[in-house]
């Protein structure tokens, strides 16, 4: 579909510099542009290869100036490529219906508008929303529902009793309401703690795949609205995200652990059981955290701490070579031999 660039500056909230007729057909990277396209540059070197792309229209921040190509100026470039892009990819509808392969409980109420894919199972009592889609070998455990436009990509499964909200994505593999990991210790065998809760799923999460989301022992295991969690992530029985956070890959969170709201755990992040992170924390990639977090911290390292000091800590193991050199140099000039002596490098 064509727009002109007035009309995209309308949707993104910006300036149009150069001809606001400009007809865009399509969004491309500057290496790839063809005439139509628009393409986006947040540097000036991206600027410097936009200008020499084939591309028609630039978005483009701040002060710029183009010989030859039309602008479209804004606040955040990134931003303005997030609401664009939709325009010309747009995502695709499912029609309203039960595909034949399908099992589908008597007692589920499934909205006229809903769409179950091939091979998906919908147990008893379960609710599925107006346009929900299950895109093809779901399984929906008994007295779950899935809210309004919310998507399950290919094998996501849902336990018993799991609610989702609206316009939620899960992307294929992941599991949600499977068993939390809890053993007791009885006569010399782990005996198993039955896992009789629940996952919550707020309206506007998205959750990448092969996520596994464990439900409570008791009570639930909560994800926040419009939290985003990156594929591989573990979060145990009884966890508590709050609102807007970010979950990067490979991130593991232990049970009962209560996350505030736009929080950022990044990659391979770790936390303990039975801890409280605040809002707005950031925590770097590979941290294990053992403790509670205040609002507003930034913390890294294993064991995690606050980043200042974990700074000072590397800067401080950065010197240790030249330090043993010269421990060993007035050892020497002292007379000091033996085993326990340091030895540099």
């Amino acid at each position: 579909m064509a727009h002109t660039a007035a009309e995209i500056a309308k949707l993104v909230h910006g300036d149009v510099i150069g001809d606001a007729r400009a007809v865009i057909t399509g969004f491309a990277p500057a290496s790839a542009a063809r005439p139509g396209d628009l393409t986006f540059a947040e540097t000036g070197a991206y600027l410097a290869a936009a200008e020499a792309s084939a591309a028609s229209a630039i978005l483009v921040s701040g002060e710029v100036k183009a010989a030859r190509k039309t602008l479209i100026v804004v606040k955040n470039p990134r931003v303005a490529f997030a609401r664009v892009l939709p325009l010309f990819f747009p995502e695709p509808v499912f029609e309203g219906g039960i595909h034949p392969t399908a099992v589908v409980a008597k007692s589920a109420s499934v909205d006229a508008a809903a769409h179950i894919g091939p091979h998906c199972v919908v147990g008893e009592r379960v609710t599925l929303g107006p346009r929900a889609v299950l895109h093809g070998g779901n399984h929906i455990g008994d007295d779950s529902s899935v809210g309004e436009a919310s998507q399950l990509f290919p094998n996501v499964v849902l336990y018993a009793r799991t609610r989702i909200g609206a316009r939620v994505r899960i992307h294929a593999g992941s599991v949600i309401g499977s068993d939390g990991f809890g053993y007791v210790l009885d006569a010399g065998a782990h005996r198993k703690v039955p896992q009789v809760g629940n996952v919550i799923i707020h309206d506007d999460v998205e959750i990448g795949s092969n996520v596994s989301v464990d439900r409570g022992a008791l009570g639930s295991t909560v994800i926040g609205r419009g939290s985003k969690v990156d594929n591989l992530c573990q979060i145990a029985h009884n966890v508590e995200i709050g609102e807007h956070c970010i979950l990067c890959g490979q991130v593991g969170i232990s049970g009962s652990t209560k996350i505030g709201s736009y929080t950022v755990l990044a990659g391979q992040v770790g936390l303990a059981g039975h801890i409280k992170i605040g809002n707005q924390v950031t925590i770097a990639a590979q941290s294990g955290v053992m403790h509670n977090i205040a609002d507003g911290e930034k913390w890294f390292g294993t064991p995690a701490q606050p980043d200042r000091a974990m700074k000072r800590q590397l800067l401080a193991a950065q010197k240790l070579p030249e330090l043993l050199r010269r421990v060993a140099e007035l050892e020497r000039k002292a007379g000091v031999t033996g085993e326990s002596s340091p030895k540099p490098d």
